[in-house]
């Protein structure tokens, strides 16, 4: 595998697959073509191209430089076609700081959404980020996919760039890979000089390190060196350091010694508010209606919401259309599809039962009382617009005649959010929930 063919499966893993099957999969690394300073990929068509270009250029030279630490210019031809017959070169700055590595200079904390779902971890990583290796040391950060970890963790690193401080951010896996490399080519003093000479450690994605014992050894070992000198230690992992399977207990314990935060999934606000300051860093207008849209029906992950904004931009610009409610479900409605056939009635029975607090059979009982009706009444409106299951389906779970009754329904239902702004926001808010629970539920297969 070629370092082009490298990049595009590390991309794979961070952009949502509708998106990687439709664009990034049709990409062709061309070895003849590309430099050491250049990295020249053909698409098949114009269209493709311009996607490449307006939503991942800056992503792939990212990924490029985490490969072989430089920053090659992306440029992107349609067809086999000539180096100069090439669409429009994708550059962005070369320029990488000797005191970093591989730092994005715009995940900052004022970039940064703050809501109870991360309100903890955020005032953490700032006091962190204040008085490094004096309060919390190490620093774990720990929680879902896409939920802004490694933003934090890389706000700490940009706020100590600034002061002129040597800074080393790394995945785990680029930990182990530099580890490997070196260890064969017999230059472990260069390793450690590099790894154990910074002021501030950043790692992210410690549960790679599982089952890995030549690597934990040596990490155990600058582990220690850089916290008896007092720098600063911050990690992140998908979860606590004791649920983390095959890594030895003296890591676990120093992973404890300082203090852990979590990170929740946003609730709806905060989702809003992630996109409305999306929208405001790059320029893209959206309107209140398509904001709700997005935030109740694309799940919690934060890279995957602001993966599907750029994608509305970049369509948008191609097509030369008005970004309008219309448009951004016809755009996206391969991914809701995706979650919607995740998602059973009984997920949905679950949630609204809980929430409202009525019992699941009550729910699909005959009892007419006021909360049983207007429980049931929310669970079909649910199941109507977050699965696949059609009215005869529904009205079937139900114990209902036919498909009329879960017809009426819909409508009583309307009529109410039409009249009622609070039920339509209790109802997005359910959604969220019931996303969120589905969410859940595939993080444990």
């Amino acid at each position: 595998m070629n370092i082009g063919q490298k990049v595009l499966a590390e991309l794979k893993k961070e952009i949502p697959q509708v998106e990687y099957d439709r664009y990034i999969k049709k990409l062709v690394y061309d070895t003849k073509l590309s430099k050491s300073n250049l990295a020249y990929f053909n698409a098949p068509n114009m269209i493709i191209a311009k996607w490449v270009k307006t939503k991942y250029a800056d992503k792939i030279q990212h990924l490029f430089e985490l490969q072989d630490g430089i920053k090659p210019q992306i440029q992107i031809g349609v067809g086999k076609i000539k180096e100069k017959k090439a669409v429009k070169t994708l550059q962005t700055n070369d320029k990488s700081s000797t005191k970093s590595t591989f730092l994005n200079p715009s995940l900052t904390f004022e970039s940064f959404i703050v809501g109870d779902s991360n309100q903890f971890a955020y005032t953490t990583a700032k006091s962190v980020a204040e008085k490094p290796g004096q309060l919390y040391n190490p620093l774990f950060i720990y929680g879902g996919v896409g939920l802004g970890k490694t933003h934090l963790l890389q706000a700490i690193g940009n706020y100590h760039i600034n002061l002129g401080h040597k800074v080393i951010y790394t995945t785990l896996e680029q930990f182990m890979n530099s580890f490997t490399s070196h260890l064969r080519s017999q230059t472990m003093d260069r390793f450690r000089e590099k790894f154990r000479e910074c002021d501030l450690l950043l790692i992210d994605d410690i549960q790679f390190l599982s089952g890995k014992q030549q690597t934990q050894e040596e990490f155990f070992h600058t582990f220690n060196e850089l916290y008896n000198a007092n720098k600063q230690i911050v990690i992140t992992a998908d979860r606590v350091p004791n649920k983390i399977a095959g890594l030895v207990d003296r890591l676990k314990s120093r992973f404890e010694w300082g203090l852990m935060a979590d990170i929740q999934p946003p609730g709806l606000e905060t989702k809003i508010a992630i996109i409305q300051k999306k929208c405001e860093l790059d320029g893209i207008n959206l309107n209140s209606e398509i904001i709700n849209f997005i935030a109740t029906h694309m799940g919690d992950n934060i890279r995957e919401i602001e993966g599907t904004i750029i994608k509305l931009n970049a369509l948008s610009s191609m097509l030369n259309q008005e970004i309008t409610l219309d448009f951004a479900q016809n755009a996206i409605k391969d991914q809701i599809k995706e979650k919607k056939e995740s998602i059973t009635i009984d997920d949905i029975v679950k949630i609204v039962s809980k929430e409202l607090n009525v019992k699941p059979s009550d729910i699909k009982s005959k009892k007419r009382t006021k909360n049983v009706v207007d429980a049931r009444r929310t669970a079909i409106y649910l199941a109507r617009n977050l699965t696949p299951n059609s009215m005869p389906q529904i009205a079937m779970y139900f114990g209902m005649k036919d498909h009329t009754a879960i017809s009426h329904a819909m409508k009583k239902i309307n009529e109410i959010i039409e009249n009622d702004e609070n039920f339509k926001l209790l109802l997005d808010e359910l959604s969220n929930k019931i996303n969120t629970n589905n969410i859940d539920n595939d993080k444990n297969l």
